[in-house]
């Protein structure tokens, strides 16, 4: 079937309509991230008051000026480290706050004005945001932002992968699995505990692998997170296209078909992300989507009216 220039139209949708919940996620990640909030603030506080206290306790049950002394040396590096990681939560806020009010075309571009403006080249945060911004305008100019990141120069490995993962999906969303899937193949996820964190690489990672020649690898990762879960519930679609991915290449047809009909409950234009017409002469999609999968996700994007298809009935 020739696609329409309605089913054109319909797929443009459905990339910004991708781009917009891939921007979402990333903000809501900034927002469970910020370091000054109640939560975390409080997490803080219960990580460094209670072993400060117990050491106050040991040192005056203990005779002696030199317990007190050794108390109070760390009492001074503990405000310190407070102090710098105040600063610091504080640069982190004032990024969150740009990208967080930037939702109209015109608005991003102020947003990323600011963060020129206000941040110095090179800091890994407002680039972060920068990118985002991007991403729902121009893909590859969001690519080409993260690319600036020097990722044998950064001190915590965590940011090196998350940097990573950013790069790849940007690159599943155009299309280029080989480079997503040698950016994927360096994440170490052992390093992540914090569930939303790890559970947006553990997508990113899941599709990667999924979509060159790993599915079976990719599902045993997936089926870890629990989607259900309400810490993963804005990254749900991403976890069902994920998901969908890896069945379709393990033949899991009725799993695959289940992660689909989840997405047409999120969004029937979700589905466009599957479909497309341009295969090479060994009839495999190079994209990386299964023939089936692609078949399914179209019929349901017809059943669902998303896209109407116009069908000329001759009679004889």
């Amino acid at each position: 079937m020739k696609p329409t220039a309605q089913t054109k139209v319909k797929k443009k949708q459905a990339a910004k309509l991708a781009r917009e919940e891939l921007a979402t996620q990333a903000r809501a990640k900034i927002d469970a991230q910020d370091p000054l909030s109640p939560e975390n603030l409080r997490k803080l506080g219960l990580r460094l008051g209670i072993p400060l206290l117990l050491g106050w306790v040991v040192a005056f049950a203990i005779s002696g000026w030199i317990p007190k002394a050794v108390a109070g040396g760390v009492t001074l590096v503990l405000v310190g480290l407070v102090v710098y990681v105040l600063r610091l939560a504080k640069k982190t806020r004032a990024v969150a706050d740009i990208v967080r009010s930037a939702d109209t075309a015109e608005q991003r571009k102020e947003a990323l004005e600011k963060l020129d403006t206000n941040f110095k080249a090179g800091d890994t945060a407002a680039t972060f945001a920068k990118a985002q911004l991007q991403l729902q305008e121009d893909p590859r100019a969001a690519l080409a932002t993260l690319e600036s990141i020097k990722l044998d120069k950064l001190t915590d490995a965590r940011v090196a992968d998350e940097t990573r993962c950013q790069r790849a999906m940007i690159h599943l969303m155009l299309g280029e699995t080989d480079q997503a899937r040698q950016l994927c193949d360096q994440v170490d996820l052992t390093r992540h505990k914090e569930a939303k964190s790890r559970g947006a690489l553990v997508a990113i990672v899941g599709e990667a692998w999924a979509r060159t020649g790993q599915a079976k690898k990719a599902a045993e990762l997936l089926e870890k997170i629990d989607g259900n879960d309400e810490v993963y519930a804005d990254l749900r679609p991403q976890l069902f296209r994920s998901l969908a991915f890896a069945y379709a290449w393990t033949n899991q047809s009725s799993l695959m078909k289940k992660q689909l009909r989840k997405l047409q409950a999120v969004n029937p234009q979700l589905l466009m992300g599957f479909i497309t017409k341009k295969k090479n002469p060994g009839g495999v999609n190079p994209k990386g989507v299964h023939p089936l999968l692609e078949k399914e996700a179209l019929s349901m994007v017809m059943r669902s009216g998303a896209v109407q298809r116009k069908m000329q009935v001759r009679r004889m």
